[in-house]
This record gives structure tokens, C-alpha cells and sequence, in this order.
């Protein structure tokens, strides 16, 4: 049997004011930690995920202009220095582990919305970039589900949209699916129990934010919408740890000012109230799961 992810970190991000590059580590019983002093280039709006396993990447995002720097992150939580661009600098794009210690980067906005996808080796080398499936969309959460397989779905294409594009053992993306629930942007999404995932949070079509979560089942079949636990936000991050479990955190109410609050999900996919939140306010930051040890 695989051994699971234990902890999690949240890292980078924008404070109201300024970029920040700052990360907080999560222990495997869900409880984040205060801010580690920044490594890296100041930025938000990028995306993380899993690879190698145990270890985890940080990429692309903004400093107030597009970037496609990487951060890696080893199995003690320790973030790196830049690693030089690979991809097209994009922001607003997703990023999801599969198939075996590997990674992807796709969709996002490199000037315009995108569909392109960038490939991450176990080693987390990120490759040059491919072309995708799917409509070219923003904003849009991914999460594993199944074994070894993954999804991206809701997001922003002109408007909001529910659709869903599976992610194979082998990388490849396919086209649009219909998903389920209401049509989001800034849904974003973490694996949690066995082969399962959730998103949660977001902004709707009205441009009010939501609470609201969707379950998604072994098969990557998205379930309606559960009524909101936390408080209603989007740009948050969301990460695994625990094993099972899944950790919601940050974001803003208003987009205009940030919170800290986190929200813990169960092994059965219930999302929790609200705890206080520790470090610093911020949204537009990223987070993914490191580490076997608890």
C-alpha cells in the first residue's frame, strides 16, 4: 500500500497591499503553523502540487506581472529558492498531482485564458509547455481522485462555469465534461478519504462569494452542492494532510481585505466550522500536501 500525505503547506499569496512569499506549515492533525520567513520571488495567483510523492511545487503566479518561476518544496516542508521559468508565464492556473509521484500545470491566463499544460516529473522538472483539451479557462480547482487520476473543473471562461476536464495516469487532459453543482470561480479543491475529493468556497455568477462544497466520488463524477459550513470567501487555498483529511484556509470575503480563517474536512468529506485563522491574512496564494512522516 502507497503511503499517504501527512502534512501540508500554504505558501505565497497577497496581503491587500503587497505580494507575499511567506508559507505556513500544517501538522497531520490539521493545525497550521505561523509564518515562515519567506524564500522565493513575491507573488500569488499560482498553483501547487504534490510530486515525487512526498515533496511539493510551487509555479508560476504574479509579482503584478506574469512569472513561470517554480519553487520545490523537500519532505521537511523547506521551501527553495526560484527555479528559472520553463512555461510561458501564466497566473490564475491549476495544478494537480497523478499518475505516480508526478504533476501537471494547466490552463490559466498567460494574457489571455489558456488551455496550454506543463508536465512534472518526479524529480519536479517541469517541462516545456503542451497543448491542452478542453475550453481555455481560469481560475479553475484540481484535485486526485480515483488511482492515479485527477480533475480540473469549474473556473471562468467569459463567465463562470461547472464543466470538469479529467486528468489521466498519463497526463492527458480530456475535453469538457459536464460537471455538477453550481458554476463557480475560485472553486477550489483537495483530495480527501480514499480516492475521493472536494471543492469548496468560491464566487458565483452574481459575484457573491459562496461556502458551498461539492463532493467528488471515485469516478470524478461531481455531487450538488452541500450547503455552506464556512464563512463565504474566495481565492483560498486548500491542500490533503492527515493521511485523509483536507485543509481549506485564507481568501477574502470582499476582495478587498484577507482573512486567515481555516476550515478542516473529515475523512468522510464534511467540512467544519470555522477556525481562527494563524499568519497572515492573504488570498491569491496556493498550498499542497509534503511529507509521510506525521
Amino acid at each position: 500500500v502507497a503511503p499517504t500525505v501527512q502534512r501540508g503547506i500554504f505558501a505565497f499569496g497577497y496581503n491587500a497591499s503587497a505580494y507575499v512569499s511567506m508559507s505556513n506549515l500544517v501538522g497531520s492533525n490539521g493545525v497550521i503553523g505561523t509564518d515562515v520567513t519567506g524564500v522565493g520571488t513575491d507573488r500569488g495567483y499560482m498553483a501547487a502540487a504534490s510530486y515525487g510523492g512526498d515533496k511539493a511545487i510551487f509555479g508560476f503566479g504574479t509579482t503584478g506581472s506574469r512569472t513561470g518561476v517554480t519553487n520545490l518544496v523537500n519532505n521537511s516542508g523547506v521551501v527553495a529558492s526560484d527555479t528559472s521559468a520553463v512555461g510561458t508565464a501564466k497566473a490564475d492556473l491549476s495544478a494537480t498531482g497523478y499518475g505516480v509521484g508526478l504533476a501537471i500545470f494547466a490552463f490559466g491566463n498567460d494574457g489571455s485564458m489558456s488551455n496550454t499544460r506543463n508536465l512534472v516529473n518526479s524529480s519536479g522538472v517541469v517541462a516545456s509547455d503542451a497543448s491542452g483539451a478542453g475550453t481555455a479557462t481560469q481560475r479553475k480547482g484540481a484535485a486526485r481522485y480515483g488511482t492515479g487520476t485527477a480533475i480540473i473543473a469549474f473556473g471562468e471562461n467569459g463567465g463562470k462555469t461547472n464543466s470538469k476536464n479529467l486528468v489521466s495516469n498519463t497526463g492527458v487532459i480530456a475535453s469538457d465534461a459536464t460537471g455538477g453543482g453550481t458554476a463557480l470561480t475560485s472553486h477550489m479543491a483537495a483530495q480527501y478519504g480514499t480516492g475521493t475529493a472536494i471543492f469548496a468556497f468560491g464566487q458565483n455568477a452574481a459575484g457573491n462569494m459562496v461556502g458551498t462544497s461539492n463532493l467528488v466520488n471515485s469516478s470524478g463524477a461531481i455531487a450538488s452542492d452541500v450547503s455552506a459550513v464556512g464563512t463565504a470567501r474566495n481565492f483560498i487555498a486548500a491542500t490533503n494532510y492527515g493521511g485523509d483529511k483536507a485543509i481549506f484556509a485564507y481568501g477574502t470575503t470582499n476582495n478587498s481585505s484577507a482573512i486567515s480563517t481555516s476550515n478542516l474536512v473529515n475523512s468522510s468529506g464534511v467540512v467544519q466550522s470555522d477556525v481562527t485563522g494563524v499568519g497572515q491574512t492573504r488570498w491569491g496564494l496556493a498550498a499542497s500536501g509534503y511529507s509521510y512522516s506525521a
